[in-house]
């Protein structure tokens, strides 16, 4: 079965879990023989493991060219297609000599370098739409010139990607919904992206979503069928606990640490609120912010109001082996996420021995025991745990070796082979 995958970022560039989930995922299905996949990003750095897939970058693809081969001889030849609907230009002289002629509504004009190809930041910066929207024209041309058996596009980012390859090929669509707008925005939704979220939803065969919770809110939110939803949890890949570029603890306090985006989404006020209540009653404690985000700003002036930033580390984000550090110095993680569809982060605390606190708000809460769950907005709640793990020698033994056994047995082989059976039910009904 070959499986033509729309992503928008695979390690070791990433900034969040839809790259990690991504990796972990394809790496999965590298474990079973009757499946191929060609995982497609807007830019390719070069250095991304290709080891077990075949990756494609957008930004490597011309779009006015087509190779042809010749069965008789070892030569290829490019041509320029002149039906084809993209135009590239490269300087605004050119742009307006194009626009002058007369073309199909259908043509697009697409700025690009002097090979023909579109300059993927692969990021999420101020032109996102637009770099979504050339993406989609993108995986037309790959579209075509890839044999595939079905479709899989990776978060809204990416759905018009997924319906443009769909519709040029034929083939049955898959995406799979690792958040909505609803997690994101903390009720505030953007409408053109709860547009893109769903049409992406009503034009797919098939929706595999990361946890009952955003199952549930596809279903209410953007009014799909239950029957077309189908929920697969993540997974985690085995760490080796290699050390980083961090300086040494330096202190004996208890550290305790959250580490992700901070944005409304994560909860990090909570956090703070929470640590300065768990402050009042025991001073060796010491709290970690590793991440970056908007609400970074508002957080360090928090700190300072209450007079807990003697108390407080901002570290900013972090990755690779540097968080192997950050956990190797924590005795305990918490996750107060407002609407986490799935978490990842918490299963890689436990596979290094770090007690965890979550949030009932989380998908990850739907399938861990040996974790600590508490309602994100419960400040006092998430006190009391904090405090219990720090001061109880034997509960905070119970979460890491319980913890730790739990975690290890989640694979990404296991999530692989469930994916396959929604792409088998699939095909079969197309």
């Amino acid at each position: 079965m070959k499986v033509l995958m729309f992503g928008w970022e695979f390690p070791p560039h990433i900034s969040g879990g839809l790259g990690t989930a991504c990796y972990g995922l394809t790496k999965g299905m590298s474990e079973i023989d009757d499946i191929d996949v060609t995982f497609v990003v807007p830019k390719a750095f070069g250095d991304e493991d290709q080891e077990r897939m075949k990756l494609i970058g957008a930004n490597t693809i011309p779009v006015n060219r087509k190779t042809v081969h010749f069965d008789s001889e070892s030569k290829t030849m490019e041509y320029l297609e002149v039906d084809s609907p993209i135009l590239p230009y490269v300087t605004e002289e050119e742009f307006w000599q194009l626009k002058s002629g007369r073309y199909s509504s259908q043509t697009k004009f697409i700025e690009t370098d002097d090979h023909s190809k579109i300059n993927f930041s692969g990021g999420y910066g101020p032109d996102l739409l637009k770099e979504i929207r050339e993406y989609a024209l993108v995986a037309q041309l790959i579209a075509e010139d890839t044999t595939c058996d079905i479709i899989h596009a990776h978060d809204w980012l990416t759905y018009p990607a997924g319906i443009a390859a769909r519709e040029i090929s034929g083939k049955p669509l898959v995406i799979h919904v690792h958040a909505t707008e609803f997690d994101r925005s903390g009720g505030d939704v953007n409408p053109k992206v709860y547009a893109i979220e769903r049409e992406g939803m009503e034009a797919a065969d098939k929706i595999i979503t990361v946890s009952n919770l955003t199952r549930n809110i596809v279903i209410e939110k953007y009014g799909i069928n239950p029957v077309k939803v189908v929920t697969v949890y993540n997974a985690v890949e085995s760490i080796e606990n290699e050390k980083g570029s961090l300086p040494p603890k330096g202190v004996n306090d208890k550290v305790v640490t959250f580490l992700g985006r901070i944005t409304m989404q994560k909860g990090p006020g909570y956090f703070i609120e929470a640590a300065n209540l768990v402050l009042k009653k025991m001073q060796n404690a010491r709290f970690v912010m590793a991440g970056s985000g908007d609400m970074m700003n508002e957080m360090i002036a928090r700190t300072a109001e209450l007079g807990i930033a003697d108390r407080f580390h901002f570290t900013g984000f972090l990755k690779g082996n540097d968080v192997n550090d950050l956990f190797n110095m924590t005795d305990v993680f918490v996750m107060p996420s407002v609407s986490e569809p799935f978490g990842i982060v918490p299963l890689e605390a436990m596979q290094l021995n770090v007690p965890v606190i979550i949030s009932k708000q989380s998908g990850v809460a739907e399938i861990l025991k040996h974790a600590i769950k508490i309602d994100f907005w419960d400040t006092y709640a998430m006190a009391d745990a904090i405090y219990g793990v720090l001061n109880y020698t034997s509960l905070s033994e119970h979460f890491q070796n319980e913890g730790k056994s739990e975690v290890n047995a989640l694979k990404w082989i296991h999530s692989a082979n469930e994916v396959r059976k929604v792409y088998m039910e699939t095909l079969q009904k197309n």
